[in-house]
């Protein structure tokens, strides 16, 4: 079972729409599903690289709608959250899973030090950086950049049925992601603040990374990938939450002129 990508081979990010003129910066970092063949399949079976365990599933489609009707830039992932999460530290056990949920997955169970390092090196700074590069030039450019990651959850977690639709999650500032769930009162989606994940999962690397040091605000979502399963599913969820952006953003604006 391969392990390793070729020497010195690196997987960067995909930047959408980079000049878009709106403050949202979007980053999908469970975007693909994608195992390069140096990594080879983990030990995996297709149904299993198809499953949520190795990518968001509907994440990559609704941020690339929402990029359009936000004029925000995007930055997503280009392989499997398996071979690299990059919403995890390079110290994290979660960032090379030796399990994910129910599914134990082989090629990670057993990978030295220098595998980790050569994964994170490949794939985890390369990505980052080409986030990092990006906010910076548009803080340079006085746009006061936000920064909201789009991901995606199942419905069911260890058999156990999950009842809401769409989450909400911040690292320190919670302003944005408390506007956004106020704003979503409006749409019918069975909203929750910090769920179904909160920071104390370990759930906001990318946020606390890339926006909290710079006092920049952000909120992470998360919607339940049955809403977001085809075109017309993702069409609607970004009609949906569109307008449920604008206005938390709009939120955050009145509350920083009035402070």
């Amino acid at each position: 079972m391969a392990q390793m990508a070729d020497k010195g081979e690196t997987f960067p990010a995909t930047v959408e729409n980079r000049g878009g003129t709106g403050r949202i910066v979007l980053c999908c970092e469970h975007a693909s599903n994608h195992f390069p063949a140096g990594w080879g399949d983990l030990g995996l079976s297709a149904e299993q690289r198809l499953a949520h365990i190795a990518w968001d599933p509907g994440a990559l489609a609704l941020s690339r709608r929402l990029s359009a009707s936000l004029k925000a830039p995007l930055v997503h992932a280009p392989v499997s959250r398996l071979i690299y999460d990059l919403n995890r530290p390079p110290f994290s056990a979660g960032a090379m899973p030796a399990r994910s949920e129910i599914h134990d997955v082989p090629g990670n169970a057993t990978i030295s030090a220098q595998e980790r390092a050569a994964r994170m090196r490949a794939i985890y700074l390369p990505f980052h950086t080409a986030l990092h590069d990006l906010l910076a030039e548009r803080m340079a450019l006085g746009l006061d950049p936000v920064l909201v990651t789009v991901h995606s959850f199942t419905p069911l977690y260890f058999g156990k049925r999950r009842e809401v639709e769409f989450g909400v999650i911040h690292d320190d500032d919670p302003s944005l992601a408390r506007a956004i769930v106020k704003a979503a009162a409006s749409t019918g989606l069975r909203t929750g603040l910090n769920e179904p994940y909160s920071a104390g999962d370990g759930v906001t690397h990318t946020l606390k990374l890339q926006a909290t040091p710079y006092g920049l605000p952000h909120a992470m979502l998360e919607i339940r990938n049955d809403l977001i399963h085809d075109d017309q599913s993702v069409a609607r969820m970004a009609e949906l939450l569109t307008p449920v952006l604008n206005m938390g953003l709009a939120e955050i604006q009145r509350q920083a002129k009035a402070s």
